[in-house]
């Protein structure tokens, strides 16, 4: 198998003028390169320059794939929405992710070199608009794609057993937080029972209380940016929103759960999907088994219905000396027989048989068939 390298960048903030996608067009001249977006794939080869600094200098996001197993998922994020101390505790003790501190950008880096999952090279270009999403959770104080990069930590073994999750909960889910596990290949069933509990929700009276308290002098500085097209305004308003609400949301008697109660939970989710899946097949084994028997009793039904007719053609079948013709015959003969045995004449139905097997003897392959039916 060859080997398969897959490289996106996305920008958000910023669109890339023509001057920037001359720099980039420098360094591949068979990349896609748009105002939004860099793409490259190699089959032999590589990029041949640090992801990290074509995102620190152009680019919010950057995902890699290889075909090998290295799965890598990079964020900018601004220093004045998000502090490395806001980053750190999720992060501790986590060998999946780290931060680098360019200055002006932090830059979030996810990396595993888990082994080689199946996969078509056509499923790589969906993965980076699915997780898109989660860089704009992050800078509006939505913190749950850290917590994933802690479950990660607990689900390779790396966590403590005592060591307590960083958020009360991972739920509700959201369809970029599960592209996030699928694309770590963190396993599901940990996942589901740290959806289990939930942060404490923005009630909306709450919001509107968060808002009115806002300064004046703050909130005409938000209008401001909101007018001069800042893209980070509509992130710093719900980031400071949660800041205000979130404390007060939070229950005060909710526990946070420990790695290990985490993996027991996630140990008994896997036992209850087994069992349910057991179910299930047992159950779809019944329905199954009533329908052949219904559909056995109508074809039973239709051969009474034939009489003589039905004799007559397993005579036919046999005449024409083939394989198939003797596979429908012996699947006829058989029906014949559980009729018989439901009318309670079997032992006319055995005579005729012994009858036919004489008629038919030099037929060898017919016999065999005959026998391989349990028709003797």
């Amino acid at each position: 198998m060859s080997e398969y390298q897959y490289y996106e960048f996305q920008a958000v903030d910023r669109p890339l003028d023509e001057e920037d996608r001359k720099a980039l067009r420098a360094l591949s001249t068979r990349a896609r390169i748009t105002t939004t977006s860099f793409i490259n794939h190699y089959n032999w080869g590589d990029l041949g320059v640090d992801p990290a600094g074509l995102v620190e200098r152009w680019f919010d996001l950057h995902l890699y794939l290889a075909n090998w197993g290295t799965r890598r998922l990079m964020m900018r994020l601004p220093k004045r929405l998000v502090a490395p101390a806001d980053l750190e505790p999720f992060l501790r003790g986590s060998d999946l992710a780290r931060v680098v501190d360019t200055g002006e950008w932090l830059l979030l880096d996810v990396h595993d070199d888990g082994e080689a999952p199946a996969y078509d090279d056509d499923d790589a270009e969906g993965w980076l608009a699915a997780l898109a999403p989660l860089r704009s959770d992050l800078l509006a104080g939505d913190y749950r794609l850290l917590y994933l990069i802690w479950l990660a930590a607990v689900d390779s073994g790396l966590a403590r057993d005592d060591a307590l999750e960083p958020l009360a909960g991972l739920g509700p889910m959201t369809a970029g937080l599960q592209a996030f596990a699928d694309f770590f290949r963190i396993d599901p069933d940990l996942v589901r029972a740290a959806a289990e509990a939930c942060p404490g929700a923005l009630e909306a009276e709450a919001v509107r209380s968060a808002l009115k308290a806002i300064p004046e002098e703050d909130k005409t500085d938000l209008l401001e940016r909101l007018v001069a097209g800042d893209p980070h305004v509509t992130a710093a308003l719900k980031s400071r929103v949660r800041r205000a609400v979130s404390p007060a949301s939070e229950a005060p008697d909710r526990e946070l759960r420990t790695a290990s109660l985490l993996r027991s939970r996630m140990s008994a989710i896997a036992a209850e999907r087994r069992a349910a899946e057991t179910k299930r097949r047992l159950d779809e084994r019944e329905r199954q088994r009533r329908l052949d028997e219904s559909a056995r009793r109508a074809r039973l039904e239709a051969l009474r219905r034939r009489g003589e007719a039905a004799w007559q053609e397993v005579e036919t079948e046999v005449g024409r000396r083939n394989a198939r013709s003797y596979e429908r015959a012996a699947t006829l003969l058989l029906d014949l027989k559980s009729l018989a045995e439901r009318d309670g004449t079997a032992a006319g139905y055995d005579a005729r048989l012994r009858t036919l097997r004489e008629r038919h003897a030099s037929k060898k392959r017919f016999i065999e068939r005959l026998a391989a039916s349990g028709l003797r």
